[in-house]
């Protein structure tokens, strides 16, 4: 799954209510189908697009964005499959504003208790071909039963001690919640690929370069966007999930 820090004045708002880097959110499913970009790029996200509804695109659309790979822990090959077709089948899926303008009232802080507000309104259109990207994702892996951020109920008796996972209505799921997940794990390429600090290149060090002639290539810190080469990294990653 991608993390996007959007830049339009909905990414903003969403950013700011969840007091989070992360505006939206796209899942990696790997080819759909012979789906291309007009230079050849196959299409492996599925995400839902204000204005657009629910689309396929391509890992190089948010190569100049800022984002964040997170990974489910020790979901079953099986699972990634219906995981994954779960979100290809709704392409074409209408984008439900509703939900995003519901999720904003329930985020916004009012002087009532959440659980009260909560009740209180409906998320969402109630239209079933109406959804917004954390609600798809959110959706798909709640077909496998997969926990994203469960509420748990506590039942105490002399006897025992049980614990029972409640799942959320995907309509209350935000991107940010992949993030803060316990069951997601936080994917680097830089370090997946073998990260050795001894190779990084300085800029108060002269230039090396490699066997081939090339200088190596130079590594901001603080600069979690995609860069030239992690594109096909992610997609190498997200396969072997």
């Amino acid at each position: 799954m991608l993390l996007v820090e959007g830049n339009n004045h909905i990414s903003g708002v969403i950013k700011y209510l969840t007091q989070s880097t992360w505006s939206h959110a796209a899942l990696f499913v790997g080819r759909v189908g012979d789906r291309e970009t007009p230079c050849g790029e196959p299409l492996v996200l599925v995400e839902a697009n204000l204005g657009q509804g629910v689309v396929a695109a391509p890992l190089s659309k948010y190569e100049r964005f800022h984002t964040r790979i997170c990974r489910p822990s020790g979901l079953s090959a099986e699972d990634r499959a219906r995981v994954c077709a779960y979100a290809a089948e709704r392409i074409g899926f209408d984008y439900d504003l509703q939900n995003i303008i519901d999720l904003m009232r329930y985020l916004f802080p009012m002087p009532m208790p959440r659980r009260w507000r909560r009740r209180m309104m409906a998320m969402g259109s109630g239209d079933p071909s109406r959804i917004i990207c954390s609600a798809l994702i959110a959706q798909a892996f709640d077909n496998v039963r997969y926990p994203i951020l469960p509420k748990i109920t506590k039942l105490e008796s002399d006897d025992a001690r049980e614990e029972i996972l409640e799942i959320r209505h995907s309509s209350l799921y935000a991107p940010r919640d992949f993030d803060i997940s316990p069951y997601f794990e936080v994917v680097k390429p830089t370090l997946q690929g073998g990260f050795d600090y001894r190779k990084m290149q300085w800029a108060d060090m002269p230039v090396v370069t490699q066997i081939g002639g090339d200088p190596l290539p130079v590594a901001a810190e603080d600069d979690a966007s995609l860069v030239p080469g992690q594109v096909e990294e992610i997609g190498r990653m997200a396969q072997g999930a």
